[in-house]
């Protein structure tokens, strides 16, 4: 049931930033400092975190609704519509871990004035967990076996066996809280079919929404019913999506348009030139995000059923430890470093990077090898039989489908380890697929990533807090929405 992966390198998420007043800089009234101007070129396409994996939903969906505790920029765990973080000590987790008890802070509300309770963080849990509901962030919820809700500020998750890290359920924007009396109608597979709830959601957030264009813009205002004095700093949001990296950069940097632009995965060069406009300035910094290739390890043909994509139709060749340890030898991670992002990337052997103590040093993948990874095929009897300069493995050739987001950058990669892979005689079509649909969570689409309806894909991902069980768990067949 997994899919193989393999890291490519790691790197961080450039973005833009230009000279604006952020809301911890000052104190003062509500709304005080008017509109902020954000461009994702990676549009939103829903702003429920549980019908997507993708980051740019789950980021502006964050402006909204909330979870009961979230990690800070050092990994530190912070409470946030509790009182404080539950732990052994102060006897909010289980002596034998199988139990955490979480107290809502007192007074909190929603958006429309309604009070935040207990029952919305239990229907939060039947939402995700509903059989037929596909909820993308199923594996923050794995291992629970009850969520109870003794009083209307007390929730109780109780585990079915003991764990050390119980923060899954409820942490971090992957896992907030929806709202009981918005969401009630759309348990299961009705949640997909409640578009007011899902492109509006009623949030305990700094901001509600005032309209929501999917792949296109999205327009908030602050919440007049924010629980903290002076907070929002910002009167109003316009989140702008679409586009490409090239022309979000420029919209900060050289034009001024927006304030901040996010991900811009450009070449070095590029990002130099367009910081010579004075308008902004570029910021980076280091974390779990790591670009990867996936290898799928299961039969890729969207015709197959969901009980069949798994280890019952394996991949005719790339469950093949030679073939997968010759196509990343053949890698040159420094170099699509240092063209895609120069300092803003590292080069990374690992899929979890940080934190240290998950970092594998088994194996150094930092050289390239191209003699050694023809070696390794030849000597594991994958050979080019019938000339054509195409290896096969049981007569099957080794001819695969790679897919990415349309990107300059992604698409220099492709065209870098395409060549690569035919020098030890592996075939490569390339595909690209627009950002906002490859990353959006349309259960229907063929072209998501978590579909993963191919051979091998390239993508960016990181990870909430410390613990990376759960993004790890998405590597399952079973995890796709």
């Amino acid at each position: 049931m997994r899919l193989v992966t393999r890291p490519l390198i790691g790197a961080a998420a450039a973005a833009a930033l230009a000279p604006i007043a952020l809301a911890s800089d000052h104190e003062g009234p509500r709304a005080r400092d008017g509109e902020v101007k954000i461009i994702y070129w990676q549009a939103p396409s829903i702003l429920n975190p549980y019908l997507s994996g993708g980051t740019k939903d789950v980021e502006s969906a964050s402006l909204v609704i909330e979870p009961l505790a979230r990690y800070d920029e050092n990994g530190n765990l912070t409470p946030w519509l509790v009182d404080e973080i539950p732990t052994v000590a102060n006897g909010g987790v289980s002596q034998d871990l199988t139990r955490i008890t979480w107290n809502i802070t007192d007074g909190l509300v929603w958006s429309d004035g309604t009070p935040f309770t207990s029952a919305d963080a239990k229907f939060t849990y039947d939402y995700c967990t509903h059989p037929e509901g596909g909820c993308a962030q199923a594996t923050k919820y794995e291992g629970v076996v009850s969520v109870e809700t003794p009083d209307a500020l007390t929730v109780v998750v109780t585990f079915d066996e003991p764990t050390p890290n119980p923060y899954g359920p409820f942490v971090g924007g992957e896992a907030p809280i929806i709202q009981a009396a918005q969401f009630a109608d759309c348990l299961g597979a009705k949640a997909p079919e409640c578009t007011e709830a899902n492109f509006n959601p009623i949030g305990t957030g700094p901001f509600v929404v005032t309209e929501f264009k999917p792949n296109d813009v999205i327009s908030f205002a602050a919440n007049e019913n924010y629980r903290a004095e002076g907070k929002p700093a910002f009167a109003t949001v316009t989140f702008k999506g679409g586009g490409d990296a090239t022309a979000a950069g420029r919209a900060v940097m050289e034009t001024g348009e927006f304030d901040y632009a996010w991900n811009l995965q450009l070449a070095p060069d590029v990002i130099a030139k367009m910081q010579e406009g004075g308008m902004g300035t570029p910021i980076a910094g280091f974390g779990p995000l790591v670009e990867r290739l996936m290898l799928n390890n299961t039969n890729p043909d969207p015709g197959l059923g969901p009980d069949e994509r798994s280890v019952v139709r394996p991949h005719p060749f790339l469950q093949d430890p030679a073939v997968y340890n010759a196509m990343s030898m053949a890698i040159d991670r420094p170099l699509l470093v240092d063209i895609g992002y120069g300092q803003a990337g590292r080069v990374t052997c690992n899929w979890v990077p940080v934190p240290q103590i998950y970092a594998s040093t088994t194996f150094d993948c930092s050289t390239q090898d191209i003699a050694g990874a023809n070696a390794l095929l030849d000597s594991a009897g994958i050979v080019d039989t019938d000339g054509d300069g195409v290896r096969e493995k049981d007569g099957v050739p080794l001819s695969i489908l790679y897919q990415t987001s349309t990107n300059a950058v992604r698409q220099d990669f492709q065209a870098l380890i395409k060549q690569w892979w035919a020098e030890i005689g592996i075939e490569t079509e390339l595909r690209n697929i627009n950002a906002s649909v490859f990353f959006g969570g349309d259960p229907g689409s063929p072209d998501t990533f978590q579909k993963f309806y191919a051979d091998v894909e390239m993508y960016a991902n990181t990870f909430n807090g410390t613990d990376p069980q759960a993004y790890l768990g998405n590597g399952l067949c079973d995890k796709a929405p």
